[in-house]
């Protein structure tokens, strides 16, 4: 209990707010536009999976919008051309894992912060996106969208596909000796490598992972519309790293697990459409955003500071 207080109070956090929802917006949980928002999650959610990985191996990626977004365009333009779903999946994620690996290139062979290269790529993706899409949106071939599935069939596949997600990375994390290198790696990198651990090989794996899952839920997200919003990854790193430092991921790496994301993201995307229904000013959504995550770090901080003594 005590190992998970963090997933467990975000968990009760989230039941009180849906309880207060049930009391006083009841109209919140009506099927198809509640099925509607958590659909709308779920590349954030495969996103939020990827950079709550890097932050326990002691990393950062703040570059995963701009990947997400070229990433995005990059599979429109594909399937604009004829070439069908697959071939745009492939597509997306091939780029999203050579951008993954210039990252982890430098990082992790360069020995450079992880900070300063991603915020490097972050803004030369975002140019590059800029300069070649000039703001235009990519129209996207009739069967495109819900993967030639009804709008039902389809939603009910992305909300499965997340949850699958989330309990085989929280798997792998706990049970593959990769997912035990990537916490030591995070807690103590040369402690890592006195016991034999190759840290190097362990940094660029993970952003190569995160990568691969950035094309991947650009794809998610392009499945959802009939047409590619070159903008779609603006903010999209905040609302990953925010949904990890919420849901326990330790910001100096080594703690946390997938399970808090999933519960994080849950929280945070919850907060916006709750207002609405509460019928409380729309400003508000992003102070208490803040609010909650600096409650979440704060907390992080006293819990660092308890251990040390």
């Amino acid at each position: 209990m005590k190992t998970y207080f963090r997933e467990l109070s975000v968990l009760v956090t989230l039941a009180i707010l849906l309880v207060i929802l049930a009391i006083f917006a009841p109209h919140f949980y009506e099927w198809q536009p509640l099925l509607s928002r958590l659909t709308a999650q779920v590349p954030a959610l495969i996103l939020a999976l990827g950079v709550g990985i890097v932050m326990i191996s002691r990393q950062i990626d703040i570059s995963v919008g701009s990947q997400f977004g070229l990433c995005a365009v990059l599979a429109g333009t594909v399937a604009a051309n004829g070439y069908g779903l697959p071939t745009a999946l492939a597509a997306a994620v091939s780029a999203g894992t050579l951008m993954g690996a210039l990252n982890g290139w430098l990082i992790a062979g360069m020995k450079l912060p992880s900070i300063v290269v991603t915020l490097a790529t972050m803004v030369t993706w975002a140019e590059v996106l800029r300069l070649f899409q000039q703001g235009k949106f990519v129209n996207l071939p009739a069967g495109i969208q819900w993967f030639g599935l009804s709008q039902l069939g389809g939603q009910i596949f992305l909300i499965s596909f997340g949850c699958v997600t989330v309990v085989v990375g929280a798997h792998f994390l706990k049970t593959r000796s990769l997912g035990r290198y990537i916490y030591a790696v995070g807690s103590d990198a040369e402690a890592a490598r006195l016991s034999g651990i190759h840290s190097g090989w362990v940094t660029f794996s993970v952003f190569i992972l995160m990568g691969v899952l950035a094309g991947l839920a650009a794809v998610l997200n392009l499945v959802q519309s009939p047409q590619v919003d070159p903008k779609c990854g603006v903010g999209l790193e905040l609302r990953a790293i925010a949904a990890g430092v919420v849901g326990g991921i330790a910001v100096n790496g080594g703690r946390g697990t997938l399970w808090g994301v999933f519960v994080g993201l849950l929280l945070l995307s919850t907060i916006n459409p709750a207002l609405t229904f509460l019928h409380v000013e729309a400003y508000w959504e992003k102070a208490i955003q803040g609010l909650v995550i600096l409650l979440a770090v704060v907390a992080d901080g006293f819990r660092v500071r308890h251990h040390s003594r």
